[in-house]
């Protein structure tokens, strides 16, 4: 097999991209000590903090600190669904359903309205999937608009407001646009009936019509215990240089080839699919989640969304993450150093990667690697059954705290205009 020829940069990382490399082509044998010492794994056992940041914020207590209300809709909004459904328990939109089950037993769920923060409605958006597993994008603003509507007929809390003091997770592609194809997306925007309400989301992206200003970024679900049973001994070596297992193209969606990832998936594949330091396929292997364990750096590229559950699994599995998805918001990004932790590539460089990759400091690598070993940040990151301290459901809640309190101008004054209720696509206006 040809393989493409690697321009190096004499830096440090050098020892390391080698001894990667050995391990790669043959068995564990590194002799230079810095290359040793990232992919022997010394760094999973020493740990790094940043004052105000990870393991400091992090771990902030959210319990005391807010109240929450559970209005109470009918099954067909939430758990009915996934009785007829359950693929929705598994997939990557997944927040919605534990969300909803972790605040029904936490310590911030009021049942007392009056004293209530913070009201929540458990609308389940995603969970009304094709035969393909895609949540349907025409049923979604329906559902949300028909529980809205239920909730201020119902009672009085979302009419004093217009939902400014409400808070919804829209796990969906494009967030609260309910579409997962961006340029209908965009098209169709926010649901009009969520404008003032606080939306809790994974679509994150600068200036980005289905971003609004104050929303929460959240990680994508990815299953815990899943990820639990294939841990590796802390030992491994980190005998991988790069790794991504995905699509390069979706000829199904995007037959030509230039609209899926905005072209950067094609243009890993096209530059690096011979380079020996680049270990990436489209296969799907079974051992997925332990060649993560066994890589320094893992690709994490947009797809048709900016997200996807790699930056999670990158981050449970202590390898730096490689962002590759322009202006993109990641989550929890006022509490996580993701700038410290990860590496960002414009999509525009993505034929420099390898020389981007190997001119990075074995120093700033294994400071990377130490961050990442905070168990806090791991954490942070996940959607434990049950709730754990400090881990995503907590980061939700710590978010919704630091709003606090509510400033008085968002309540309605008398003869102030509402919401238009029949704004947005007319499809939408359909019952559901």
């Amino acid at each position: 097999m040809t393989r493409a020829r690697v321009v190096w940069r004499p830096t440090a990382v050098l020892l390391l991209a080698v001894a990667s490399l050995s391990c790669v082509l043959s068995p564990p044998r590194v002799s230079a000590a810095a290359g040793a010492e990232v992919a022997g794994g010394v760094a999973r056992r020493n740990t790094e903090r940043i004052a105000g940041s990870a393991g400091d914020v992090l771990e902030d207590n959210p319990i005391g600190r807010l109240k929450v209300y559970i209005y109470d809709l009918p099954s067909k909004y939430n758990k009915r669904i996934v009785t007829k459904d359950p693929r929705c328990l598994h997939h990557m939109f997944a927040a919605e359903i534990f969300m909803h089950r972790f605040l029904l037993s936490s310590a911030v769920r009021t049942l007392n309205p009056e004293e209530a923060d913070w009201f929540y409605t458990p609308v389940y958006t995603t969970c009304d999937l094709t035969p393909a597993g895609l949540p349907l994008p025409f049923k979604s603003p329906r559902m949300m608009r028909s529980a809205i509507q239920f909730i201020s007929n119902k009672w009085p809390f979302w009419n004093r407001t217009d939902g400014a003091d409400h808070f919804f997770v829209v796990p969906h592609d494009f967030g609260a646009c309910f579409h997962y194809q961006e340029e209908k997306a965009t098209e169709r925007g926010i649901l009009p009936m969520l404008r003032r309400a606080t939306l809790v989301q994974t679509f994150g992206q600068k200036n980005h019509v289905c971003l609004k200003e104050g929303s929460i970024i959240i990680p994508p679900y990815a299953p815990p215990q899943k990820m639990q049973a294939h841990l590796v001994p802390p030992e491994t070596p980190r005998s991988i240089f790069v790794y991504f297992r995905g699509l390069f193209y979706d000829n199904g969606n995007d037959p030509e080839g230039g609209y899926y990832a905005r072209g950067a998936r094609a243009s890993l594949w096209e530059n690096f699919k011979n380079n020996p330091l680049f270990d990436i396929s489209k296969d799907h292997p079974i051992t997925y989640y332990e060649d993560m364990q066994r890589a320094v750096f893992c690709l994490c590229p947009l797809g048709w969304a900016p997200w996807s559950p790699r930056l999670v699994e990158a981050v449970v599995f202590g390898c730096i993450p490689v962002i590759i998805a322009d202006d993109i918001v990641l989550p929890f990004a006022d509490a996580i150093p993701w700038e410290e932790i990860g590496v960002f590539v414009d999509e525009e460089d993505v034929p420099k990667l390898d020389s981007i990759l190997t001119s990075i400091p074995i120093e700033n690598i294994l400071r990377k690697q130490r961050l990442l070993a905070n168990p806090s940040m791991k954490k942070a990151m996940l959607f434990p059954q049950p709730a754990q301290p400090r881990d995503a459901f907590h980061q939700i809640l710590n978010g919704l705290a630091r709003k606090l309190p509510h400033m008085q101008s968002v309540y309605l004054q008398p003869r102030e205009k509402h919401l238009n209720w029949t704004a947005g696509p007319a499809g939408d206006l359909k019952p559901w």
